[in-house]
């Protein structure tokens, strides 16, 4: 049923939007419009239904609305990497036309794209409000995921791999609760604990024992990767150990903070 769901998507998008070499550019554009409106529709539901958010700080507004739209985004692509790595057959070693590295399709290209759209906007954003929404840390971190997002998005190549990424995001749903949480004077609540707790098995789970998954499919499929362009030989063996260095120091942050708010609720 995976298999045919998945299909009858992509051949959705074959027949209702829009040729494959035009999906990059549109679902960027999406990307984009989508960001802005979800800022705005939660900048008007949170001004109505939310008394707190009247009492914030201008910038405190902007990083609220912003926060809504990554967690939009790592809900729509968290969903869209998991069903096609783990449950479509497009990137499975069944496949004998082409190797997983260059395995590819309008669907996997259309979300790959939207989530460019998000990162640039995003990054645009931290850049004009620097470093009020974000450090160096999160240029860097944007830099990166534009650059290896795009890169398989244009060229079709290591998009099993991009995938397997940006299964991460999984994580930015609790991170930015947890700021929610603390912004409205909750951080003393029973929420913030158990949100705390998620956000570390989540963290752990998708962001160092997937990231070994990720070193060990390399491994497997050296052979595969190698023939890929340079670039993209660069982006699959380079960019991932970079997050995931900065995967782990912020994972020690993560079980630092988790341990003093345990030993407060106690």
């Amino acid at each position: 049923m995976a298999i045919q769901s998945y299909e009858s998507y992509d051949m959705l998008l074959k027949q209702f939007l829009l040729p494959h070499p035009f999906v990059p550019y549109i679902s960027m554009l999406v990307g984009m419009f989508a960001c802005k409106l979800v800022y705005d529709l939660n900048h008007l539901l949170s001004a109505a239904y939310f008394k707190s958010y009247s009492n914030l700080s201008k910038m405190q507004r902007i990083e609220w609305n912003n926060r809504a739209i990554s967690t939009v985004h790592a809900l729509f692509i968290t969903a869209m990497s998991l069903y096609l790595v783990f449950w479509s057959d497009l990137y499975s070693d069944q496949q004998l036309n082409a190797f997983v590295t260059l395995q590819s399709s309008p669907l996997s290209t259309f979300a790959l794209g939207v989530s460019v759209g998000y990162f640039l906007t995003d990054l645009g954003m931290i850049i004009w409000f620097y470093p009020a929404l974000g450090g160096l840390e999160y240029v860097v971190h944007h830099l990166l995921s534009v650059a290896s997002v795009a890169y398989a998005m244009l060229t079709g190549e290591g998009q099993l791999y991009t995938y397997m990424v940006l299964i991460s995001e999984t994580t930015t749903p609790g991170i930015n609760l947890r700021w929610y949480l603390d912004t409205t004077g909750m951080k003393g609540s029973r929420t913030y604990l158990i949100n705390g707790v998620v956000i570390f098995i989540a963290w752990l789970v998708a962001r160092i024992l997937l990231f070994m998954y990720l070193f060990y499919h390399l491994y497997l499929h050296y052979q595969q990767v190698k023939q890929m362009h340079i670039i993209g030989k660069f982006l699959a063996f380079g960019v991932p150990p970079i997050l995931a260095v900065m995967n782990v120091m912020w994972f020690g942050k993560i079980f630092k903070g988790l341990k003093k708010t345990l030993a407060k609720s106690q």
